[in-house]
């Protein structure tokens, strides 16, 4: 049996299609989603979601929101959202070394703040990279 699976961002529509099966980045850790799933409402931390469509996974990095399970309807509210192969990798893997490089030098004693900012802007290029189907060392 197949879902209808919706990830929507303020700025666009990241995917409207059908799937057999969906694993959220959520605050507590992986969560898969099959068919006939109990209802549910979730947080979803910056991450990367799965979706597989005909034996197909698509990577979809998100930027933490939430996640809507009801009736075979699988809805992802997120803050934003990008398809991983529409990401360029190199591209995706230096941000992720700058968000890194960043994220050291704010932890040596910049304020509070710019360690929250470095730590998000890391987890956001962290995300991508995944998705694009990058291997992220740590």
């Amino acid at each position: 049996m197949v879902m209808a699976v919706r990830v929507i961002a303020p700025d666009k529509t990241v995917w409207d299609s059908p799937a057999e099966e969906v694993i959220l980045p959520s605050t507590t850790g992986q969560l898969g989603v099959l068919s006939n799933h109990a209802p549910l409402i979730t947080a979803l931390e910056t991450g990367v979601m799965r979706v597989r469509e005909d034996r197909n996974w698509v990577a979809i990095a998100l930027m933490g929101g939430f996640a809507e399970v009801e009736n075979n309807e699988v809805t992802v509210l997120v803050n934003g959202a990008e398809r991983g192969d529409l990401i360029d990798r190199e591209e995706a893997k230096a941000a992720f070394s700058e968000a890194q490089a960043k994220l050291a030098q704010a932890e040596q004693g910049d304020s509070k703040q710019a360690q929250i900012q470095a730590s998000q802007a890391y987890r956001r290029a962290r995300a991508r990279l995944q998705a694009a189907g990058g291997v992220v060392e740590i």
